[in-house]
């Protein structure tokens, strides 16, 4: 947990939409006082506040700010020590940066589309995830120019492009692609290595490790009778496991719908697996 004090007396300008919400959020829950302002229509307002404020957040389209005469390197003039975050879809360059997009367009040309959902429908991450993605980013960001104002007295300018940090978190994704050559599709609930999957149960899904205490698993599903052939020496081999994990989904499968979803996360938790009940929201 961070220092909730970390930015006491630090001022925000607060000229942001809804895609750096979390942005605002976190700082504030550090300590920062923020105010909203909206310098296309209190410009004289902004003048004054720019002098004193530590931070300015704004999400104008590429350029607008400028258009304005609150570009950087207009209010840097006026106030040095000023840190300017601009978070938008595509950033401020680049053959994107004039359209227009929302959270689930950011979700599907950010690569997040690809990955997610069953092999032949696509699935959007819950709430807006690529905007709370792209705040964290600018959060850290801040942070680190704070830091540099720190040490060299100077602020600095913060380009967000929300498109590009949504790339960046693809995990394993762009390492399997350069290194192995390999591109990942949707798996449903399963893991990429197979190392986790959802399976139903009696009363709803639970989340299970499957390579995880493997020989566990399998002595809990035999001790009931449905463990089928998994518990033949063959099955000890990961790799083996990972060649016929049809097979292993479909025989545990068989065994979770014996059981609530409660029931198995706390035999799991008992155990120290990581096994948790898919919770309705």
């Amino acid at each position: 947990m961070w220092n909730k004090d970390i930015l006491t007396g630090r001022l925000i300008l607060d000229s942001s939409n809804d895609s750096a919400s979390f942005c605002i959020k976190t700082l504030v829950s550090m300590g920062a006082e923020v105010v909203r302002i909206d310098p296309e229509n209190e410009p004289e307002r902004f003048r004054r506040l720019e002098k004193q404020a530590d931070i300015f957040i704004e999400t104008s389209p590429p350029g607008f700010m400028a258009s304005l005469g609150f570009g950087y390197q207009a209010i840097s003039k006026i106030n040095p020590r000023l840190i300017t975050a601009s978070i938008t879809p595509f950033g401020q360059t680049g053959p994107y940066k004039d359209l227009k997009a929302s959270d689930l367009t950011l979700q599907a040309l950010g690569g997040w589309l690809s990955v997610t959902g069953r092999p032949e429908q696509p699935l959007k991450l819950y709430g807006p995830q690529a905007y709370n993605t792209a705040s964290l980013f600018a959060v850290n960001a801040i942070l680190l120019a704070l830091f540099h104002r720190h040490e060299t007295g100077k602020g600095q300018y913060i380009d967000v492009s929300i498109l590009e940090c949504v790339a960046s978190t693809l995990d394993h994704v762009l390492v399997r692609y350069f290194y192995e050559g390999v591109v990942s599709g949707r798996r449903g609930g399963r893991h990429w290595n197979n190392a986790f999957d959802i399976f139903p149960c009696a009363n709803g899904h639970i989340l299970l490790s499957i390579h995880r205490q493997w020989e566990t698993l399998v002595e809990l599903m035999a001790s009931e009778g449905l463990a089928e052939d998994l518990t033949g020496t063959a099955w000890n081999d990961r790799d083996y496991r990972n060649r016929n994990i049809g097979h292993i989904i479909e025989v545990i499968g068989c065994w979770t719908l014996k059981h609530k979803a409660g029931e198995l996360e706390e035999l799991g938790q008992l155990m120290h697996f990581p096994w948790a009940e898919v919770k309705n929201s």
